[in-house]
């Protein structure tokens, strides 16, 4: 019997300390979602929370609740959630704002703090949100305060010049899922004493990182892929409590002030990481990303990254065993400790397959130009769902049904 028998994956659920938290999700019936990478399911406690906020704390108690229900506190206190998470410890790691804008906070705290060195170095896979940011500062500071330099993937450790002031960083690239050596390429950075920015959009809740021990600088994240918060949830940063008295941010908004409510109309920051706030933090979303943290609260990232990996060698082995899937090209690391939670896979008719199989019930992603892209987010999926996903995809694949003309029409996606 193979590992990828059914029998087995049944086997493998009852076995899952796990598998008790997909009751803590609402996953739509008879629907295999594989796409927890980009936007994560609704945990129950979230919906809850979304509909206590709009109807009693916002809808009874008004403005009351900005004390009552301890509003104010939303970036901090999801913020310390989220730091269990990232192996960050207390008083470094605030939510607020998108990726995009705390990236541009960070990226011009530390050229400020880099006074004779401008460049940014990055990899050419690197999310182009990431890039464009440094693009952006750069028309803003001139080229020579601020220049974008990229390169391979593969090959950053050599580009580690010593005119480098920042080294921007994702930890996992979003096309590939390949995964980064935070700890040697933080130490190979620092030893050219160039700072690094690490961006945790796709390992942030599924695997393990330890910013504090690996001596980070800084980090950013986003809450809505594996943390579950919602389309759209705010971002997080994190700012080594050694640099916080240093780094300065330029987006100086009231809630960044030291004394927000003395209404001063000169600016003096908030000591510490509360200085990186900017306005008035966004209740509502705020208040379901706080309440989606709370599933992880009994759970070790180990233990995530554990049944991740689980759930990917399962789809991996069964891919490689059929015949039917032969035509699927892997572009992840194989060996697993090389990645991060998801698998790639290219095909020159990515688009349609992954499309066949929306229609068919298993969520995957697709990237341009040729990718499917599935995801293993290890709370809400099961063995079994593996499993039965391979078997949808085997189908599409003998029946050719990525031929059907509805599956190649792109339509638009934010």
């Amino acid at each position: 019997m193979t590992a990828g028998s059914e029998d087995i994956l049944v086997q493998m659920d009852r076995q899952d300390p796990l598998a008790a938290k997909t009751a803590a999700f609402d996953v739509p019936a008879e629907q295999i979602y594989l796409d927890g990478n980009s936007l994560g399911c609704l945990p129950v406690a979230a919906k809850q929370r979304a509909r206590e906020v709009v109807e009693q704390q916002w809808g009874q108690d008004l403005i009351k609740s900005w004390n009552l229900h301890q509003w104010i506190d939303l970036p901090f206190s999801a913020g310390e959630k989220i730091a269990r998470l990232i192996g960050a410890a207390p008083g470094q790691t605030i939510c607020c704002d998108s990726i995009s804008v705390n990236i541009f906070k960070l990226l011009s705290a530390a050229l400020m703090m880099q006074n004779e060195r401008h460049v940014v170095l990055s990899q050419q896979g690197n999310f182009p949100t990431d890039l464009y940011m440094v693009q952006g500062l750069a028309r803003q500071l001139g080229e020579d305060r601020c220049s974008l330099r990229l390169a391979a993937d593969d090959d950053i450790a050599s580009a580690l010049t010593d005119d480098v002031a920042v080294l921007l960083l994702s930890h996992v690239n979003f096309r590939s899922g390949a995964l980064y050596d935070m700890q040697a390429i933080t130490e190979q950075a620092q030893a050219r004493g160039i700072l690094v920015i690490w961006d945790l959009a796709h390992s942030a809740g599924v695997v393990p990182v330890q910013l504090d021990a690996c001596r980070a600088d800084f980090a950013v994240g986003c809450g809505y892929k594996y943390l579950n918060g919602g389309p759209g949830a705010p971002a997080f940063l994190y700012v080594a409590r050694r640099h916080q008295a240093q780094a300065a941010q330029p987006l100086s908004g009231w809630m960044g002030h030291m004394a927000p409510f003395d209404f001063d109309n000169a600016y003096q920051a908030a000591p510490g990481v509360a200085g990186f706030l900017t306005g008035t933090p966004p209740v509502i979303s705020l208040s379901i990303l706080d309440a989606a943290l709370d599933v992880f609260a009994d759970v070790d990232v180990a233990q995530l990254r554990q049944k991740s990996l689980a759930l990917a060698g399962v789809f991996m082995q069964r891919v490689a065993q059929s015949p039917l899937l032969a035509e699927l090209q892997l572009l992840s690391p194989v060996d697993e400790a090389q990645r991060g939670a998801q698998l790639a896979y290219r095909h020159p008719h990515a688009f349609a397959i992954c499309q066949a199989l929306i229609a068919h019930g298993v969520i995957a992603d697709f990237r341009a130009p040729d990718i499917l892209r599935v995801g293993f987010s290890p709370l809400f999926l099961r063995f079994a769902d593996i499993g039965r996903s391979v078997d949808v995809l085997s189908r599409i694949m003998r029946d050719e049904l990525w031929r059907d003309p509805a599956y190649a029409v792109r339509h638009k996606v934010t």
